[in-house]
């Protein structure tokens, strides 16, 4: 069995304003329900409608994966009273504090965790068989082309290698930046 993905609201980098959006994701794998990144939206309706609209009530799910901690990625968490919170070294839930490596966590058989370092030294990604190939929620891209060189990364050939890394998993069909639409990597996806 596979997992199914689907995006919540479609991230997205303001014109030189003051709005930022991160692109929430969502992977059901039979009763594991996972949201991905809940952070900056124009409104938490915009996390909440779709998620109504796959029938489905905060109080259902059962896991949230934070790709990092900045509050565009963390901000509407709290939405999700009954999840376990993951971050790059626990899981967290009311007031227990699991310590465990994200490295090779499994959620499911479907979705699972690895450790990738660039955009902050915490990074997570989240890894989701489906039967369309591997789906990757990651913030090693903010968008399918911006930027080459993160302005934010504080070891550059950290961001690279980790890069590296996603773009050689096997079946990898889709990237899912943080601030953008999904993408399919190719030659043109920087490196």
């Amino acid at each position: 069995m596979t997992a199914e993905v689907h995006i919540l609201s479609e991230g997205y980098l303001g014109d030189g304003g003051d709005r930022v959006g991160s692109t929430v994701g969502f992977a059901r794998d039979g009763g594991v329900l996972v949201v991905i990144d809940p952070g900056l939206v124009p409104g938490r309706d915009a996390i909440l409608r779709p998620l109504a609209e796959l029938e489905l009530a905060p109080e259902q799910i059962t896991d949230v994966v934070l790709s990092h901690h900045h509050p565009d990625h963390t901000m509407n968490a709290a939405l999700f009273p009954n999840a376990r919170v993951h971050d790059h070294w626990a899981w967290y839930r009311d007031d227990l504090w699991v310590d465990r490596p994200a490295e090779g966590f499994d959620l499911s058989s479907s979705i699972r965790l690895i450790e990738t370092p660039g955009h902050s030294p915490q990074d997570v990604s989240t890894l989701v068989d489906t039967d369309r190939g591997l789906v990757v929620f990651t913030h090693l891209w903010w968008t399918a082309t911006v930027p080459a060189e993160d302005p934010f990364a504080p070891d550059p050939a950290l961001l690279h290698e980790n890069r590296a890394r996603v773009l050689s998993l096997r079946g990898l069909r889709t990237i899912v930046p943080g601030h953008g639409p999904p993408f399919e990597p190719g030659p043109d996806t920087p490196r």
